[in-house]
């Protein structure tokens, strides 16, 4: 539409997480410049808040450790998890070009590192292709000092670890504090490194925040750059082909040229209770999601202009949440695994197994929402031995619950099952008869009724002290609950895209010019969640795909 360009790239990326980081740096590495531009104040996007990891089957940090995965093992995973419900050629793509990625990125640049995250689980390591032992890996530790004055730049986790940094596989080993060996050794190393940063200059980082960091130390070492407060506005085409972006920065409109394609990579429609309302399973609310800010579907609307096809639109990265006073939502991940803990709804009755993969657990809150028993939302509940064993909701064992959560009405407490039914306003028989028989069922080792502990998945966060890691009778008050709701860590519905992440139209052709990956992308997970790491993992995949289709 115009020729006036304030600017002029090769490729200009739409979002600064993994995977618009990925495809800038992939730019950059194959000589072609490029400009990342980020709508908020802070790079990082959902990325950052994240557990740095990825689900990249057969790659090369996997077969170092002695993974015994192969590409005909994943592509069966792949079959039985997904199925059709993405096209061949996208879940062909993601397997190759994932692997493919992480070997560019260790060829081709210092900071772009892993390390294997042993028995993290496929989330359905039973079905054929699953493996027990896991196929994620996470960004290795990441010193921020070396991000300069850029590090004010960066979207902080925020977690409540109170200044300690874990790795993945610490806090899993960390949770176990207080039943195990390893765990209490672990913490003693976690705390060391904590002891090193407040006496040091040693500044830190894992997680999501050491997979930003290093992509985006990557990316400036590459000579490719981030801008930030820099919302994008529109795509700009000529004759059908887009040629770049029309952005704002401050408060000036620009006009971005893109010699070689445009990549979207802000993310999905979370925030935006608009639209999740149109798409999503109902009830919805965006303060459950745990997504990044400003995620409101900006760049899906701008390709539904230009007459692209969507997809899954009706989906999301699920995971229940809960709501703590003056704090972020936040994801019982560990919690829902540990003895001790039961979830119910608001008859006071169990209705799923579960440590069950999140997004899984959430499916099944909106399947069983029904009058007179609601599932949305429901109730965790745990007793006082639970509490005193493990991590609940960023509390340590030792630590007491925060006192404005009793106040709020946020935690519910009891002395015995009775008590607590009548504060969570659940039927007090109902509920005082499911931890009985929960009970009976933990006492025998063996769940009757959703077979918790049965998969290895269950038994990652469980604890290891016990014949069924998953399985602690509820018999030592007082008792807690608090309230958790059907969230994201973004939706999963977006563009259609072929193998090499181009934008299709709804005759299965391309928008010449125009790419899309990360969660505005429809996803080549379709409608499950094979591993943990399958989101980041295939934002970066089809990053690194989007920049490579613009060399070939």
């Amino acid at each position: 539409m115009t020729k006036n360009w304030t600017h002029s790239y090769d490729v200009v990326v739409v979002g600064s997480g993994g995977g618009g980081l990925s495809a800038a740096l992939t730019a950059e590495i194959f000589g072609m410049s490029s400009i990342v531009i980020e709508k908020t104040e802070v790079f990082g996007g959902s990325t950052a808040k994240s557990g740095g990891t990825i689900w990249v089957p057969n790659n090369t940090y996997l077969q170092k450790a002695g993974v015994p995965d192969s590409d005909e093992k994943a592509k069966t995973y792949m079959d039985a998890t997904v199925g059709d419900r993405v096209p061949e050629e996208l879940k062909n793509a993601y397997l190759t070009k994932g692997k493919e990625m992480i070997d560019f990125f260790d060829k081709h640049t210092k900071h772009v590192r892993w390390a294997y995250t042993p028995g993290y689980s496929d989330y359905y390591p039973e079905l054929p292709g699953g493996m027990p032992e896991g196929r994620s890996i996470e960004a290795a530790l990441f010193d921020l000092r070396k991000l300069g004055d850029d590090l004010d730049k960066m979207r902080r986790a925020g977690l409540p670890t109170k200044g300690m940094v874990l790795t993945s596989y610490e806090f899993h080993k960390v949770n176990m504090i207080m039943r195990t060996w390893i765990g209490k050794l672990t913490s003693l190393r976690v705390g060391m490194r904590l002891i090193r940063t407040m006496l040091t200059k040693y500044n830190p980082t894992t997680l999501g925040e050491a997979l930003v960091a290093r992509l985006y130390k990557a990316l400036k070492d590459e000579g490719g750059d981030v801008w930030v407060s820099t919302p994008f506005k529109d795509l700009v085409t000529e004759d059908g082909k887009v040629t770049g972006v029309v952005a704002e920065q401050n408060g000036k409109t620009i006009y971005i040229q893109a010699k070689k394609g445009v990549v979207l990579a802000a993310g999905g429609f979370s925030l935006d209770q608009e639209m999740r309302e149109k798409y999503l399973p109902s009830p919805t609310n965006y303060e459950w999601s745990l997504s990044s800010d400003e995620q409101e579907g900006d760049v899906i609307k701008a390709g539904l202009k230009l007459g692209a096809k969507l997809d899954l639109m009706d989906k999301s990265w699920g995971t229940p949440t809960v709501l703590p006073p003056g704090q972020p939502a936040f994801m019982p991940v560990a919690e829902r695994a540990v003895p001790g803990l039961i979830i119910v709804n608001q008859a006071g009755e169990r209705y799923i197994n579960e440590s069950v993969p999140y997004h899984e657990f959430v499916d099944t809150m909106y399947e069983k929402n029904k009058e007179g028993a609601e599932t949305v939302p429901s109730w965790i509940v745990l007793d006082s031995r639970a509490k005193k064993r493990y991590l609940i909701f960023g509390i340590l064992p030792f630590q007491d619950f925060p006192e404005k959560w009793v106040e709020s009405g946020f935690l519910k407490v009891g002395n015995t099952p009775e008590e607590l039914a009548k504060e969570m306003g659940v039927d007090t028989d109902k509920f005082a008869a499911t931890i009985k028989r929960f009970n009976r069922f933990a006492e025998n080792g063996k769940d009757e009724d959703f077979q918790r502990g049965d998969s290895a998945y269950d038994q990652y966060y469980g604890d290891p002290k016990l014949d069924n890691p998953n399985l602690a009778p509820l018999d030592q008050g007082p008792f807690y609950a608090v309230q958790t709701f059907p969230g994201d860590i973004g939706t999963k519905g977006g563009l259609v895209t072929d193998g090499s992440a181009r934008v299709l139209k709804e005759d299965g052709t391309p928008i010449e010019g125009l790419y899309a990956t990360g969660n505005c992308q429809a996803s080549s997970m379709g409608e499950t969640y094979p591993g943990a790491g399958a989101t980041i993992g295939a934002a970066m995949t089809f990053g690194y795909a989007a920049a490579k289709d613009m060399v070939d």
